[in-house]
């Protein structure tokens, strides 16, 4: 229906580099379903579409997590994107992984984007003036709209710290109603909030702050059939890879929202795509086609990580450290990103998207007692009572222990047993564990921490040759009771 006063948002979050098209995970009838899904040139039709039939009336914006996730994406930090977020004609963004590159390369990226990366939560140190600008105003058919940023705020808490360099990090909660009122004083109709804290995070936000007209939300990969209202907001986040768009329409009546219609659109193979993109995104993915494509083996198992728990994509990552360090413990992080792998062919493309950051891997020696403090710290991190608190993505992945906690439990008081192997942990005792990143195993636990003269993309790849067909089985390391 072609109403005069509609206003339409289209959003997209979380596609993490994403430009081509990919196997995505679905659900139906208790069955893991594997199809074909996404890609920019996909999505760049459905804009141009979308735009077309409300040409004075649609706002597109992204929630991050955008220029940094597979191997074309990182392969020049994120540059090769840029052409393709301005063909894409965005009118906003905020950041989560783009700061992998470090602060000043994601000021350089934002330097030649088209349209403005927004946060009123990232700072600088030396002097605590914004890194971003804080909003954006645009107007769409008679009204005025106003788009604020809130950044991912685990950057500088439990990212690496280049991550973070110069800068740091608020929730964003105390500066919003601020920034609420300076909008409203500007005769602003409609306040979007863009935001990359997560979805438990961003629908208590809404309950605690009054004034917010949308909240898209980001970072937890959510796929939102049904927005959620909460304190009059509108609330909704559109999954993960580029495999979804969100879409709202506002229909408006004397300045304020009388109804809406939401829609979760797939992106699938209905979609044509936009030939301009295509053959932009030809010339990236060209030069290294060979490359990406060369088979390393096959699985006999549906690799992905979409379990909060534990994922046979991360133990096979695990299994290949392991086996390179000959350690019989290894820790990861809980990562969300990084398409499915369904049933066959694995190639060099499904290890790069497995494990993008390619970093060394890690040794330590640690006490029994730091295995228990590390684990009961992550669960809180994924399970805190008070959302706010909750950081980082899924339980952090981990191989060679076994672990059974109560999730209502509170903090520090969830474990109620720990293995290693077939014997119960031994606060006293001394162990050797390999680990990635310091997500896996941060510095404060453990002692004498190392790099091994090799990295995981090679690891893996040697893994998979090694042992291919791959069967992975769960191995119940971390199991709610």
């Amino acid at each position: 229906m072609n109403h005069p006063d509609r206003l339409t948002i289209l959003q997209l979050n979380d596609s993490h580099g994403y430009i081509l098209s990919h196997n995505e995970l679905y659900f139906k009838d208790g069955k893991e379903v594997y199809k074909e899904a996404g890609g920019y040139a996909r999505i760049a039709s459905l804009f141009k579409k979308m735009k077309n039939e409300n040409p004075e009336g649609s706002i597109v914006l992204d929630n991050g997590d955008t220029l940094h996730g597979t191997y074309l994406a990182i392969k020049n930090r994120g540059k090769n994107m840029i052409p393709l977020l301005n063909e894409l004609q965005f009118d906003a963004m905020t950041t989560h992984w783009e700061f992998a590159y470090g602060p000043k390369e994601v000021k350089r990226i934002e330097q030649n984007l088209n349209f403005p990366m927004l946060a009123i939560n990232c700072y600088y140190k030396n002097n605590d003036e914004l890194f971003f600008k804080p909003y954006l105003i645009l107007k769409r058919l008679k009204y005025k709209i106003g788009i604020i940023g809130i950044a991912c705020n685990i950057i500088d808490k439990t990212m690496p710290p280049e991550f973070s360099e110069g800068i740091y990090f608020t929730l964003g909660k105390e500066e919003l109603p601020e920034y609420i009122k300076e909008l409203r004083k500007k005769d602003v109709d409609i306040i979007i909030v863009l935001s990359h804290l997560g979805y438990p995070q961003e629908l208590r936000l809404a309950k605690d702050i009054d004034g917010i007209d949308v909240l898209l939300s980001g970072h937890t990969h959510n796929r939102v059939y049904k927005p959620v209202i909460e304190n009059s907001t509108i609330i909704f986040q559109s999954g993960c890879h580029g495999s979804f768009v969100g879409k709202l329409d506002l229909f408006m009546k004397n300045g304020k929202i009388e109804s809406y219609e939401h829609q979760l659109i797939d992106i699938n193979g209905n979609i044509e795509e936009d030939p301009k993109v295509k053959n932009m995104i030809k010339e990236i993915y060209t030069p290294h086609q060979k490359m990406l494509e060369t088979v390393v083996g096959e699985t006999k198992t549906g690799l992905h990580r979409y379990n909060v728990m534990e994922s046979k994509m991360d133990l096979l990552l695990l299994d290949s450290i392991m086996e390179v360090s000959q350690t019989k413990m290894a820790f990861s992080n809980g990562w969300r990103y990084g398409a499915p792998i369904p049933p066959g062919k694995i190639t060099i493309n499904d290890v790069w998207n497995i494990v993008p950051t390619n970093p060394p891997i890690s040794l330590c020696e640690i006490s029994g007692k730091d295995l228990w403090r590390m684990m009961e710290e992550n669960l809180e991190n994924t399970f805190s009572r008070n959302p706010y608190n909750q950081m980082g993505g899924y339980v952090k992945r981990c191989k060679g222990i076994n672990v059974y906690f109560k999730v209502e439990n509170p903090k520090g008081r969830r474990i109620q047993e720990y293995y290693i192997g077939d014997k119960r942990l031994d606060f006293d005792k001394n162990y050797k564990a390999s680990y990635l990143t310091e997500q896996g195993i941060p510095k404060k636990f453990g002692y004498k921490h190392r790099n091994l003269d090799m990295n995981a993309i090679d690891a893996l790849r040697e893994y998979i040759e090694k042992n291919s067909p791959i069967e992975i089985k769960n191995y119940n390391s971390i199991v709610p009771i």
